[in-house]
């Protein structure tokens, strides 16, 4: 766990405790989604998809060689917004994504923890910028849908509002009747710190290793751990 200054672990164990809602990204702190079909390789599908219908040009080299198919994807809505090109490229994402739930990796101990904090009591919602149907296909395999549902708001058609826009924590928020310092959001990006602040949610960075946690801590995320485990420990006690 983080150590920043001798009280970070009891204001950790604070943020879990207080917690009335919880909002989690999904690749990442649930699963690593991509950990056997390559989001780069994705990534390149697209880009390659794009070029044999002409239209490399829509993405920068810098979006090329992001290896995010995410960002792919943005780029290619500011500069067609609500087109049928971006929708059909956000449909084969989606398509490639449900491909890599089969092969997913839950991050150790989150399973657990998630059941665990609900029957402590709190609201689970999932807050991603990955498909929704995504979500729902890796929860229902893991039988943790009824953790969440209904609440799972992730990557709509408005692609513009995709993390770091706040919208996917407003519609849980929102929706579950919560105030945003009642809830608690569990990240492992910038983009995650950032839609949290904008929205007036307390976050906590999971970083699955020191580059992660460089840079959630450089985007300005002051409480990082690096497992899980201590947040279980903390609901257990």
């Amino acid at each position: 766990m983080a150590a920043k200054s001798r009280n970070t672990t009891e204001e950790i164990a604070e943020l879990v405790t207080s917690a009335r809602v919880v909002l989690w990204d999904f690749d990442g702190p649930i699963c690593r989604l991509f950990a056997g079909h390559s989001a780069a390789g994705v990534a390149g599908e697209l880009v390659d998809w794009l070029a044999v219908r002409g239209l490399h040009g829509l993405v920068t080299d810098a979006e090329r060689d992001s290896l995010d198919p995410h960002l792919v994807l943005r780029a290619v809505d500011r500069r067609h917004p609500g087109s049928d090109l971006v929708a059909e490229l956000e449909e084969r994402l989606t398509k490639e994504e449900l491909r890599a739930t089969s092969t997913a990796m839950p991050t150790a101990f989150a399973d657990i923890l998630i059941q665990t904090w609900r029957a402590r009591g709190a609201r689970m919602a999932v807050t991603t910028n990955n498909s929704p149907r995504v979500v729902r296909a890796y929860l229902d395999d893991r039988a943790l849908t009824s953790c969440f549902a209904p609440h799972i708001y992730g990557r709509t058609q408005d692609l513009h509002r995709l993390k770091p826009d706040p919208h996917c924590l407003n519609r849980a928020l929102s929706a579950m009747g919560a105030a945003p310092g009642a809830a608690l959001m569990i990240g492992d990006s910038p983009t995650d710190f950032q839609a949290a602040r904008t929205a007036g949610v307390p976050f906590l960075g999971y970083a699955r290793n020191a580059r992660k946690a460089k840079l959630l801590t450089e985007a300005g995320a002051e409480y990082v751990v690096g497992s899980l485990w201590p947040l279980l420990e903390t609901l257990r006690h």
